[in-house]
């Protein structure tokens, strides 16, 4: 018998075992065939693919279909297997309606077409058969239910078929699979109704162990073998799908807006270099039909002034000309062949950050733009292993504080791959630093054998932070679209499986560094001082390279963290190539090669491994920084440029397809024969080994160092204007306090949100910074912007003719007094006089004088989150009272600091 109904973990919180297991416990059972159905989705179409071709068995493609028969919410079950490409398209425009429509069966025949459909409601299978659909009453057991469907089965004149459930791959997964139905109830083992799981007998079993369950009726089993014989489609197989363009002669659109795009970078006439590179591009752009791509990611840029392409992408001279990008990879002498070539099996794509703030705006203008025809890529949210063990010990009855006692100890500890890393999981976690002293009785062990088990199980679909796909045909065509509670629709599969499938995607982040430096143009312009964004070249100014160079950093993007401004004065270089340098080399597993490159840099010998790899890595000092050096260094040693690529990404955890090991040895051995000793092999391949996880190619460095002068040039020369920006921005590293006194630090003076002078968010001009009204705790966005509505129309001369106008709620008020919002419009009024002519305005609207409250300086001109907003109190002297002590009144004693009175909140829209 072939299983038909196997469900992974991809079935959510209900199946055990990810694909690859699966298909290897099915190769040790004896199968040669399975069949992948998982719950109303094709999350692990391509995971399965690869573990069938792992395990040497033949894939058959389909899914459960689970929909609501009728009002009362009983659910109805029925398996879809595709028999063909038409069958594929029609199953995923199928699921599609499942996850948008409560009629999830379509009513035209042709819309079922190229499927296999089995079930087990007599309605359905009725209407399939008077459709001449291909149809089987499936058979989950044998009990009195199923004879009854065999009957009707043999009545409508379609075959029976075997349907044995599998949720678990071996006997001990029930009780993984309980706990997870557990979470997914939000309930505990004790209390899990029986009917949520499955029953403990849908374990993966043999072709005997079927046999013998079915052999009352021993068609259904030769059934599973001649339904599945039907299904020969093994995957699609799509190629590239590339966005579509409307017009005719894409290639020749692209190349007459990048000439003219040249012409505006470089000049008339074009540099010879730029003639021949921009040649040699197109060419390459045309054998790979990617002109399209470019065209459509030139139209969703176009409309936003300020945008940063980054990534691979970076080093193309089109993409630069086009303005998708903005380093030139002429001047930093960026590799084409690392974003596009022939040889090149992945799909590329484009990387492009928008402001923050802009970039939701850009995603619908998309969405409107291309219809069904865009969605956005997923992302597979799995149980990470703090999560797992508090997810667990909930199910296991543990109360919040008994486990925050445990999850709170548990960082950097990986999810476990292998059986063996399962086994060991609660051992990995009793040594983590944190819980060594900790005794973990009853019943942790069983909490940390069970989190073992789920860790890595994927939980829900989440946004991919900014992968759109646009296909030439809806994006149902290809894949399972649902969608989003944003409602934005979103593609079944994670990023991966995207690019297994040839769909290339473009991505469209946010990035707040561009917002700030946006902001902090905005009000250099305001002030009247001419800047113009085409002359301007941040990396050629000695003020700002001398700031760079020192470290002074802070607020900078991508160049503000202590480790990089701590490498900044080390290396003593605050030139752009050296940005770019340091901004790659300075990633987690490198702290040896950081040390040797200092070394190097500031005058220490050093030479090449061997001969071979001489001339190779001289920009770096002969250290690996970039993703290319490593693809560079295995070419040189006899890897094809397709392996190199393939090693990089191992190294990056982007393809685990192959192991490590074997490009380990392999690399070794090349090594070896080409003279290098054992020891600068091992050298070698340490040095690689610093890529692990977390890498930059170099043109995605480049891109990031422009940003980052650019903010560096802001700071130096309009510091005021620049932190307003970081701050107005919600920070970037660093909390906001940080920041503001940094801004001290720079000599500038930050000043209260004043009524008459405050916006809604923070603003600087020359060496001032004010508050803006939306950091003030408690203050409401509405009468934020009312307040500056009213002050346009005439400002406010009182604290009476504000309450008036604007009439906010009582604890605004109080905010606002706490914050110094009136010490300027009530300069002889204290903190306390202000709170009484607040309560009078409250109680009886009455005008009357407030009485007279000691004087307190206590708060004058410090930080917002030191309630900034209670300035000084103006004197006895000042109010023209007399200075003898014996005639003051009484003194008493100053208000409290009020608590919380500031957040740092804005709204992305202001």
């Amino acid at each position: 018998m072939i299983p038909l109904a196997i469900h992974s973990w991809f079935s959510l919180m209900r199946g055990v075992a990810d694909p690859d297991t699966l298909c290897g416990r099915a190769r040790e059972l004896g199968h040669t065939r399975i069949a992948l159905t998982d719950i109303n989705n094709l999350y692990g179409l391509w995971p399965f693919l690869d573990g069938c071709r792992r395990h040497g068995l033949e894939p058959v493609i389909g899914a459960e279909i689970r929909d609501h028969k009728t009002v009362s919410g009983s659910v109805r079950r029925s398996w879809v297997l595709v028999k063909n490409e038409t069958g594929y398209r029609n199953l995923c425009r199928l699921l599609t309606r499942v996850h948008g429509t409560r009629n999830t069966w379509p009513e035209e025949p042709d819309a079922l077409q190229g499927l296999i459909l089995i079930g087990q409601d007599p309605g359905l299978l009725r209407r399939w058969r008077e459709q001449e659909l291909a149809a089987a009453a499936g058979l989950t057991r044998v009990d009195q239910r199923s004879s009854r469907l065999r009957v009707l089965a043999r009545a409508l004149g379609i075959p029976a078929v075997a349907m044995a459930d599998v949720f678990l791959a071996g006997p001990g997964d029930f009780s993984t699979h309980r706990i997870l139905r557990a979470i997914a109830g939000r309930t505990t083992l004790s209390r899990l109704d029986p009917s949520d799981c499955c029953r403990p007998e849908a374990v993966l079993a043999g072709p005997a162990e079927y046999r013998r369950r079915f052999a009352i009726w021993p068609e259904t089993v030769r059934n599973t073998h001649v339904l599945a014989e039907q299904c020969a489609f093994r995957g699609p197989e799509f190629g590239l799908v590339l966005p579509p363009w409307p017009g005719n002669d894409p290639d020749r659109v692209l190349r007459r807006l990048a000439l003219r795009g040249a012409g505006r970078r470089y000049g008339y006439p074009l540099p010879a270099p730029v003639r021949e590179r921009l040649r040699h591009e197109l060419a390459i752009i045309g054998q790979m039909g990617f002109a399209s791509y470019f065209l459509v990611v030139r139209e969703i840029v176009r409309p936003v002034p300020r945008t940063c392409g980054r990534g691979s992408g970076a080093a193309s001279l089109v993409a630069y000309c086009l303005e998708i990008t903005n380093v030139c990879p002429l001047r930093h002498n960026l590799y084409f062949e690392r974003f596009l070539n022939p040889g090149r099996q992945d799909a590329p794509d484009l990387d492009i950050d928008f402001p923050w703030d802009e970039r939701d705006r850009r995603l619908r203008a998309v969405f409107e733009r291309f219809g069904d025809r865009a969605a956005m890529v997923s992302s597979h949210i799995t149980l990470r292993p703090r999560m797992a063990v508090r997810e667990v010990a909930r199910v296991f009855g543990l109360t919040g504080p008994e486990i925050s006692r445990v999850t709170r100890g548990i960082s950097g500890l990986g999810c476990p791959v292998s059986p063996l890393d399962r086994e060991t999981f609660a051992r990995q976690v009793r040594a983590l630093p944190r819980l060594r002293r900790l005794h973990l009785d009853e019943p942790w062990p069983a909490i940390l054998a069970g989190a073992g088990r789920i860790c890595g199980a994927p939980r829900h679909l989440s946004l991919h932070p900014g992968g759109v796909v646009i296909t030439p045909q809806p994006s149902r065509y290809y894949v399972p679209v649902e969608s989003a509670k944003n409602g934005i629709p979103l593609l079944q599969w994670d990023k991966d499986s995207v690019e297994r499938a040839g769909l290339v995607k473009i991505d469209l982040l946010g990035n707040r560094s561009l917002a700030v430096i946006r902001d902090a143009v905005t009000m250099i312009r305001r002030r009247g001082i001419f800047f113009d964004e085409h002359r301007w070249h941040p990396d050629r100014d000695p003020k700002t390279r001398e700031l760079v160079r020192r470290g002074g950093t802070m607020g900078c993007f991508y160049i503000e963290s202590p480790a990089m401004r701590l490498l900044q004065r080390k290396a003593n270089r605050g030139g752009f190539r050296d940005l770019v340098i340091h901004s790659s080399i300075i990633r987690p597993a490198a702290n040896d090669c950081i040390r040797e490159y200092l070394r190097r840099l500031h005058g220490g010998a050093w030479q090449p491994p061997h001969p071979v790899l001489a001339g190779l890595l001289d920009e770096t000092l002969g250290i690996m920084v970039f993703q290319e050096d490593v693809s560079r260094v295995a070419v040189r040693l006899g890897f094809t440029p397709a392996e190199a690529d393939r090693l990089r990404r191992i190294l990056s955890k982007k393809d685990r397809e192959r192991r490590l090991g074997q490009y380990r040895d392999r690399l070794l051995a090349a090594a070896r024969a080409r003279g290098m000793d054992r020891k600068s092999a091992g050298e070698l391949w340490r040095m690689m080994m610093s890529f692990d996880g977390y890498s930059f190619c170099k043109p995605h460095s480049a891109s990031y160092a422009q940003v980052s002068f650019q903010a560096a040039w802001l700071k130096a020369h309009y510091p005021a204007e620049f932190m307003a920006a970081v701050l107005a921005n919600q920070g970037g590293y660093y909390p906001p306090f940080a920041y503001v006194s940094e801004a001290r630090r720079l000599g500038l003076r930050v000043l209260p949100p004043a009524v008459n002078r405050a916006g809604l968010q923070w603003r600087g001009r020359g060496r001032i910074l004010r508050t803006g009204l939306r950091t003030i705790g408690g203050l409401s966005l509405h009468t934020a912007r009312k307040v500056v509505e009213q002050r346009r129309q005439r400002p406010f001369a009182s604290l009476d003719d504000f309450l008036d106008r604007v009439r906010p709620a009582e604890d605004e008020a109080r905010a606002m007094i706490h914050a110094g919002c009136f010490d300027d419009l009530e300069p002889g009024l204290s903190r306390p006089g202000l709170f009484y002519r607040l309560a009078a305005w409250l109680s009886t609207r009455d005008r009357a004088p407030a009485p007279l409250f000691p004087a307190c300086n206590m708060y004058r001109d410090v930080h917002p989150s030191r309630h900034l907003g209670a300035v000084p109190i103006s004197t006895s002297r000042q109010r023209g009272e007399s200075s003898d002590p014996a005639k003051q009144p009484p003194p008493s004693r100053a208000p409290p600091a009020p608590t919380m009175c500031h957040k740092y909140n804005w709204c992305p829209s202001d």
